[in-house]
């Protein structure tokens, strides 16, 4: 097996570091990337403190990460979380993870916490630890500028979010990929880890060099040719706005709503015209689907990655706010902390919620904070990364800023086990709204991702869940509940897979250009394995079991599988879904039930982890 995780195990607390190589077979059964860090993970924490010396931080490549196949970019960052207290991590693309896996490394596991701030370089197989007290302190940007020395060097690091452990500060890499979910960057603060540097000669030693080349040059030559994935070349994800705005789908103000009256001043178009930005990829990329902004702020020339979907939603229509300009800024400046843009904009938009309610006064806040108020929501942004008046309260999160608050506030805090809701309208979209309530690691579009359920992957649906033209139609109805558990459930298991692998879900669980099938056959061309697309997929389910397994050892049970009463109980104002609600229980009970897993405690049954080979591990 080519694949042999390289792990380094980095005490902090002692400044001592190891190496060893993964179990063959663990990484047979859970490949590596996300299924081998929720492993790991698993193992190594119990009921820790997340921002405790005890707890791990996990930093896993995956096999295909760094091979020259199209989009086989990704890393992810792994502990439990600081602000769900369960499951966290979170995937990041860009040249982080490819250039790890060069520096001499598969895995991390970072242990302990340093007494004095420092900063891993990785290079040649060595792992040393480097004084970073003259960068405490820096923005993310001074911190890579600072740090990468040579061209072919990647920086991951943390901004002022992550050193005052804000519960969604992220880790930011390459000047803007975000690692964005659950705290990641509270984790590495709390070890007093400024940051990872990562380079070395670019190549990935392979079984089967010569069919990985056939299989490559097949695979990029789909890419170019496929209509899917042609928008998000030219447009990024940004070009989702307008279809989501005519679906319903545009979340607004703190998910009163999901239509935006003024949804068309965040149409892609108007972005592009409004902003200096250009296309940007990840390491082995066709698609192009990032996006460079060059913009005038405050007198000096800021450029920075940004402007995707989420962040254009989560700061714009969800607050009120349309001005694109404005979110450029924001989003500049929630890099430059280290901040999530998705749970900075969705505490900010509960904050104006309370406080057009009257829940929240001017007092609690020093100013007042409308709808809309990009100036106001620019300075509670300020406030939340360096934990100064309400924003201190701010930076714990929606759930715990209104279980602190109270007078009712907690009615408006849209998150599920702690994470807060991306940017979907759950009544509009029913199969979003069932993926954040059974997502591991919380409100999560990415947990899932059943875009399967799209029209225009009808063919992949037909296929993967075995359906029948009648119950086609039935699972393409976006507003109907039926079919969806099935849907999810096998969302799920290929996005953990895809996770897993290390390849973008821009060309798989999204977009379909390639399926199971084909990662199949890059993995063996690889690792050198027999694995089927099936055996594979099974690899994705038992990684969503274990994960299962870990919030359940962490205290999480069925009442954690819910969505916030809005969404259940307040009927959806407009849209080709208006006066829907989410029928959330007859969708669980019929995902429970295609899970093999307990429904009253939603524990997997003894049945379920002996056939995935769990017993063993849990």
């Amino acid at each position: 097996m080519k694949f042999k995780g390289r792990t380094a195990i980095i005490d902090l607390s002692k400044g001592v570091v190891k190496t060893l190589h993964a179990d063959k077979g663990l990484l047979e059964r859970f490949v590596g990337g996300r299924g081998y860090s929720s492993l790991s993970l698993y193992s190594a924490t119990s009921r820790a403190d997340p921002v405790s010396p005890n707890s791990p931080l996990i930093v896993a490549t995956g096999p295909l990460t760094g091979v020259p196949f199209p989009t086989a970019s990704r890393s992810i960052f792994s502990a439990k979380s600081p602000l769900t207290l369960g499951l966290g991590y979170s995937c990041v693309g860009g040249f982080f993870g490819a250039r790890m896996r060069f520096s001499g490394f598969d895995f991390l596991v970072v242990m302990g916490s340093s007494r004095e701030p420092v900063y891993l370089s990785l290079k040649e197989g060595e792992v040393l630890l480097e004084d970073a007290k003259h960068l405490w302190g820096l923005k993310t940007i001074e911190t890579e500028d600072a740090l990468k020395e040579e061209v072919d060097s990647s920086v991951a690091c943390i901004g002022p979010a992550g050193e005052n452990l804000v519960r969604f500060a992220c880790v930011i890499c390459d000047r803007g990929r975000a690692a964005g979910r659950t705290g990641m960057g509270a984790v590495m603060g709390s070890k007093k880890l400024k940051a990872i540097v990562a380079s070395g000669s670019p190549g990935v030693e392979v079984a089967d060099p010569e069919k990985l080349v056939e299989l490559s040059k097949e695979a990029f030559r789909r890419a170019a040719e496929s209509e899917k994935v042609s928008m998000l070349g030219k447009y990024g994800s940004s070009c989702i706005v307008e279809p989501k705005d005519v679906l319903g789908d545009l979340p607004t103000r703190n998910h009163t709503s999901g239509c935006f009256e003024r949804a068309d001043e965040l149409y892609t178009e108007v972005m592009h015209e409004s902003l200096s930005i250009r296309p940007r990829s990840c390491f082995s990329c066709p698609i192009h689907c990032g996006r460079q902004v060059t913009m005038d702020l405050n007198g000096s020339l800021a450029v920075f990655e940004g402007m995707e979907y989420e962040t254009i939603a989560s700061l714009g229509s969800l607050c009120g706010n349309s001005d694109i300009k404005s979110i450029a800024r924001m989003n500049y400046l929630c890099n430059e902390y280290g901040l999530d843009t998705i749970s900075t904009g969705s505490a900010i938009a509960w904050t104006m919620e309370c406080f057009e309610r009257g829940l929240i006064s001017r007092e609690d806040l020093g100013t007042s904070v409308r709808w809309g108020d990009a100036g106001a929501m620019m300075q509670l942004i300020d406030t939340i990364a360096e934990r100064k008046g309400f924003g201190d309260t701010l930076a714990e999160g929606v759930r715990r800023a209104s279980q602190m608050i109270g007078r009712g506030t907690e009615e408006y805090a849209m998150h599920v086990k702690g994470l807060e809701m991306p940017m979907q309208e759950p009544r509009a979209v029913k199969m979003f709204g069932l993926g954040h309530a059974t997502s591991n690691r919380g409100a999560d579009h990415l947990y899932a991702l059943p875009t399967i359920c799209y029209p225009w992957n009808a063919s992949e649906a037909r296929m993967y869940l075995e359906l029948s033209e009648d119950e086609l139609g039935e699972l393409t109805n976006l507003s109907s509940w039926r079919l969806k558990a099935r849907a999810v459930v096998f969302s799920e298991n290929f996005c953990a897979l895809v996770d897993s692998l290390g390849v973008c879900k821009y060309s798989t669980v999204e977009t379909y250009l390639f399926g199971p099938e084909d990662l199949a056959e890059v993995y063996a061309a690889v690792v050198g394995s027999e694995m089927g697309w099936r055996d594979l997929l099974e690899v994705g389910e038992r990684t969503v079991n274990l994960e299962r397994m870990f919030n359940i050892r962490e205290g999480f049970g069925r009442e954690d599988d819910r969505l916030p009463s809005r969404f259940t109980r307040e009927p959806v104002p407009c849209g080709p879904a208006e006066g829907s609600v989410v029928e959330i229980d007859r969708m669980l009970e019929e995902y429970y039930a295609l899970r093999g897993w307990d429904p009253n405690t939603t524990t997997p049954r003894e049945g379920t982890l002996s056939r995935l080979g769990l017993i063993d591990i849990v």
